[in-house]
């Protein structure tokens, strides 16, 4: 009975041991790779870690929005993963997150991308430099001093005039803490992915470059809001470079007097001095008047053939524009709209 009673209690013992092993084993798994950091409102949270940035810092950080479970866990797990110091960057952080995860990320630099985007609403380079650094640790001095320095630019082929060329509208995921010359790099490989061979060989065939593509796209697309026209007026525009004609453009006109509200160009707006001024110099100018989007650029390289090399807003105002072969037609219509112009009434 005695040994019974011994060996009874012994099992007992082993028993009550492993239960408590396998809850230890279970909680610690739990923490370990579920969940010992939970947002305190169920929602994934992002931070913004700085170089130097303390491993105390950053666990302070992430108190405000996290409880964590167990703290002497967390320390445990730290020892042995070696967890000396976070590496900077940015990081988004699920509602809830075992420590081996939250640590291996913040020790080997395994951010979460950031998005940046803008439209071919931007057009001057401090516009650009602002809107895509919004969400970078970059600062927009830093990106518009590289978007002017001719010999930053030169390995991409650019210039001060053309450098808001590589950056091409869209919605692109990058690394906040990108250096510049990492963000120029991602972008030339962007860039280099719609200039394909297809898209160079369009360009080549029409006589154009790709950055001389964007900028006739970015005449294109500011002079006319109903994308039905655009096309033919890439091929009026297209025409009138053929036959060296000047472009005699109103959006360049706008561009050089640096008055993007201006809602008619008169006289006086067309005798400032500048190489935009497509009314006082031939060609093309030296850089876009915005940054164009690829669907601009791929109708300037799609344009249909016509012969029209002049156009007038419709005095209908209608945002539809009245296209011409010939200089009397379009002298006609001219004074039309101008005459509707001149006897409206706008509002201020």
């Amino acid at each position: 009975m005695k040994k019974r009673y011994i060996l009874r209690s012994v099992l007992i013992a082993v028993g009550v041991v492993a239960v408590l092993i396998s809850v230890f084993v279970a909680e610690q798994y739990y923490r370990w790779h579920i969940c010992n950091f939970r947002a305190k409102d169920g929602e994934q949270h992002s931070y913004n870690i700085y170089a130097g940035a303390s491993i105390d810092s950053v666990l302070n950080l992430i108190r405000e929005d996290y409880e964590i479970s167990s703290e002497t866990d967390l320390m445990l797990h730290m020892r042995f993963l070696v967890f000396n110091a976070p590496e900077p960057g940015h990081y988004r952080f699920p509602a809830q997150i075992g420590d081996r995860e939250l640590i291996e990320r913040l020790k080997f630099g395994y951010q979460t991308p950031v998005r940046i985007t803008w439209t071919n609403a931007i057009r001057t380079r401090e516009q650009l430099a602002g809107k895509v650094t919004t969400h970078l640790q970059m600062d927009s001095v830093t990106l518009l001093q590289c978007l002017e320095d001719e010999a930053f630019l030169e390995p991409y082929g650019l210039n001060k005039e053309t450098s808001r060329c590589l950056f091409i509208p869209n919605t692109y995921e990058v690394y906040w803490n990108i250096t510049p010359k990492g963000l120029f790099n991602r972008m030339e490989k962007e860039y280099n992915l719609f200039w394909n061979e297809r898209r160079r060989h369009q360009a080549d065939s029409l006589g154009l470059t790709p950055v001389e593509v964007a900028i006739v796209a970015s005449i294109v697309e500011s002079e006319s809001r109903n994308p039905k026209e655009l096309p033919l007026i890439a091929s009026l525009y297209l025409n009138r470079l053929r036959k060296g004609m000047p472009l005699q453009a109103c959006p360049t006109v706008i561009y050089a007097n640096g008055d993007f509200k201006l809602r008619r160009v008169l006289y006086r707006h067309l005798a400032i001095e500048s190489p935009y001024n497509t009314y006082k110099n031939p060609g093309l100018p030296p850089g876009p008047i915005r940054c164009p989007n690829g669907t601009s650029m791929d109708i300037v390289l799609n344009a249909p053939e016509t012969n029209y090399l002049f156009m007038c807003a419709s005095p209908e105002l209608n945002n539809t524009h009245i296209f011409s072969s010939s200089y009397s037609s379009h002298a006609n219509a001219a004074r039309q709209y101008r005459h509707t112009m001149d006897t409206t009434h706008w509002e201020k």
